[in-house]
């Protein structure tokens, strides 16, 4: 084998799972008792499979099992000494709560929470903004209620929709809730525990004037878009200021009466010049600068970012399982395995794009090394892999 100082004694699965606190994993499991019906496919093995299903992009039980059969003398790199049958996993998926790993999600969250928030954003106010939307993920069979309605001809298909929060400075959840894709998404609002002056941005699918009013009631601002069939009253029209951004085409004070009470919100007409039309914006806050709210709302696009980010990246059109909780459990390993390629992403010297980052790490997931390195200089490391004896191109011996 040549000398090269990107080689590594581990595959680049095993760097990536030290991002995993194991002692943590295990604690959680206890908290959550989720290994006591499993002698001996622990929630940690349970965790690292199906890390390993998401990072290869495995569409199956099928698959996945050949490729770790394939490997069972290097499963001592994944720190598992089980090799998980197809049914060993799918029974983890069916009875294993989801629960766990959304904590361990969390926790890792925490842990690396520091290294994801954007520094350069030194804007106090934008330290302060929530971002929240939902995005559908549909599936082949009715497990979940679908939206619309029923086709004519065969059955409808089944969704999940994944609300989630976001923090304007970070790149991934602070909260997520699953329900039905038929659920509408204003329930989502009463999950939120907000901070007295914070602000919390999302389209006008989360309409809910009760809410609004409970959050100026308790200091919490937000700014969303009007929806089209609205009913309100104009009570007062503020001057623009000279020095205005030249989008903004009106400002005013409106009442909206629902169910008895009569709510006063701001409303902002904004001309977008890319696109060429009018936005219409609804806020309670009376005191930023009308541009600002403006730019707030611009803002909720980067939410958009991440879920494309995530169904590009990470198998969510198949499930390993035909149940709500195997379909969690996927869609809470992809959220960890994407903070983990944040997390390396921004530890990496040389700036990468993160589906390039992705790309490269699915393709050399057994391969002998030094991710950081070959990271931070391609170059040199893309030539120490074309170079290399072909016996190192053995991912698989019988050693």
């Amino acid at each position: 084998m040549s000398k090269n100082n990107k080689n590594s004694g581990n595959p680049i699965i095993s760097q990536i799972l030290k991002f995993i606190d194991r002692v943590k994993v295990n604690r959680t499991a206890k908290e959550n008792r989720s290994d006591r019906y499993s002698k001996k496919f622990k929630t940690i093995d349970h965790l690292i499979t199906m890390l390993y299903v998401v990072l290869s992009g495995c569409n199956s039980l099928r698959e996945i099992e050949s490729i770790m059969l394939a490997c069972e003398g290097r499963l001592n790199h994944l720190g598992i000494n089980v090799f998980p049958k197809r049914s060993t996993l799918s029974d983890a998926n069916r009875r294993r709560s989801s629960k766990v790993f959304s904590e361990i999600y969390f926790g890792l969250y925490y842990k690396y929470k520091k290294i994801l928030t954007d520094s350069r954003k030194n804007d106090p106010l934008m330290k302060c903004l929530k971002i929240v939307d939902s995005t559908t993920i549909s599936l082949f069979c009715d497990i979940l209620q679908g939206v619309g309605r029923n086709p004519i001809n065969g059955k409808k298909k089944g969704g999940i929709k994944m609300h989630t929060m976001i923090n304007s400075s970070e790149d991934v959840p602070t909260l997520v809730r699953f329900t039905s894709a038929a659920t509408h998404d204003h329930t989502f609002l009463k999950n939120l525990e907000l901070k007295k002056g914070s602000i919390v941005v999302f389209d006008k699918g989360y309409v809910d004037y009760n809410q609004y009013n409970q959050w100026t009631l308790d200091g919490v601002y937000f700014v969303t878009r009007q929806k089209d069939n609205a009913v309100y009253e104009s009570i007062e029209e503020f001057d623009i200021p000279l020095n205005m951004d030249d989008g903004v085409l009106k400002d005013e004070k409106i009442i909206i009466d629902k169910d008895v009470q009569r709510i006063e919100l701001r409303r902002l007409a904004y001309w977008l010049e890319d696109q060429k039309r009018v936005y219409e914006f609804i806020t309670n806050n009376f005191d930023l600068p009308a541009d600002k709210i403006a730019q707030i709302y611009k803002k909720r696009w980067q939410i958009e970012l991440l879920f494309k980010r995530l169904k590009q990246n990470f198998p969510l059109k198949y499930f390993l399982g035909d149940n709500q909780n195997a379909i969690e459990i996927q869609i809470w390993v992809s959220l960890i395995a994407q903070l983990i390629m944040l997390v390396i992403k921004k530890l990496a010297e040389r700036k990468w794009a993160f589906s390039n980052l992705v790309s490269v790490i699915r393709f050399h997931l057994m391969t002998y090394i030094d991710l950081f390195k070959f990271l931070n200089s391609p170059d040199s490391g893309w030539e120490f892999l074309t170079t290399k004896p072909p016996e190192q191109y053995l991912l698989f011996d019988n050693s």
